[in-house]
């Protein structure tokens, strides 16, 4: 698909994967090398609207079923306009959570069986994988702190605090997920301690994309 890279960012709630993201946006830009930075569910006009269905902390009744194929969906609708075309440019691709998530959350987190997780994501993605993916690991104890208090702060409890009300045990079983499919794909999945503070885990970001790749095609001074 061109010669894109799609490079992806994940853990549980409050794990700093939103702000490695963006830190590592603002470094390549002063590299002068351009990425295209997204996120899921979201990255679309449509994909948003999904995103505020699924966040709302008023629809705590939503079942399992709906809840995987409200993510499917904004994944469909993502990777055909947004990052699809974009790899087929070439450019770099940044993005916020992506099927590994659905693995984690709505497989282990939840229960539905993984044939059909992985059905609806070949069916969403044509199968395309990420390069890279990092693997923020952190406490759920921790992770939930952190993700509260943002919310608070930002006062976004009711509109994206519906994952924030689940029981402790569905985010262990998230982050037991989450190193599940890091051991499976050791090659793919970068793993980094996220108890750490932003910045050390900034430099281990960075360390790694310049070890795996010569982007100096992608900006003047890599």
């Amino acid at each position: 698909m061109g010669n894109g890279i799609f490079i992806t960012f994940e853990g549980i709630e409050g794990s700093g994967k939103t702000t490695q993201i963006q830190l590592l946006n603002d470094y390549l830009r002063g590299k002068k090398i351009q990425a295209v930075l997204t996120r899921e569910p979201g990255g679309t006009r449509i994909g948003d609207q999904v995103r505020q269905i699924l966040l709302n902390q008023e629809n705590k009744d939503m079942t399992s079923g709906c809840e995987l194929f409200l993510y499917s969906a904004s994944r469909s609708q993502h990777i055909k306009q947004v990052i699809e075309p974009s790899l087929k440019k070439g450019e770099l691709v940044l993005c916020d959570r992506f099927c590994d998530a659905t693995l984690a959350y709505q497989g282990y987190g939840r229960g539905v069986p993984f044939e059909m997780i992985d059905h609806l994501n070949q069916l969403a993605t044509g199968g395309l994988k990420p390069a890279l993916t990092f693997l923020f690991d952190l406490t759920p104890e921790e992770g939930l702190r952190r993700s509260k208090a943002r919310l608070k702060k930002e006062g976004k409890e009711k509109r994206e605090g519906r994952f924030e009300k689940e029981e402790l045990a569905f985010h262990e079983k998230v982050r037991m997920g989450y190193q599940e499919i890091a051991k499976k794909e050791p090659e793919r999945v970068v793993v980094i301690d996220a108890s750490k503070n932003s910045g050390q885990v900034h430099r281990e970001v960075v360390d790694r994309i310049e070890k795996k790749w010569n982007l100096k095609k992608y900006g003047t001074n890599w």
